[in-house]
């Protein structure tokens, strides 16, 4: 995993600088104790759209997803098309 992981004591100790680098650099947090990731801090959506749910604003704009870019495209849109349509 890419991301860093924090213990629960860290985040505590230091949480204002933690969200600090979240807010202003878009990087991610995973926070877990005795190396067992469970939860991630990533950056609120800048652009919050009130007519979708928060976990697609939060999907579609914090760039969750952003690791996806680097990966090939498996399928292509006519074969989604003839297998789901």
């Amino acid at each position: 995993m890419n991301i860093q992981t924090l213990s629960t004591t860290k985040v505590r100790d230091n949480i204002s600088d933690i969200v600090d680098t979240v807010y202003n650099t878009g990087k991610s947090f995973v926070i877990g104790r005795r190396d067992n990731p469970e939860a991630v801090i990533i950056p609120f959506p800048k652009n919050f759209n009130p007519k979708l749910s928060e976990i697609t604003n939060i999907n579609a704009y914090s760039q969750s997803f952003s690791f996806l870019k680097k990966e090939p495209d498996i399928y292509s849109v006519s074969d989604l098309k003839e297998k789901y349509v």
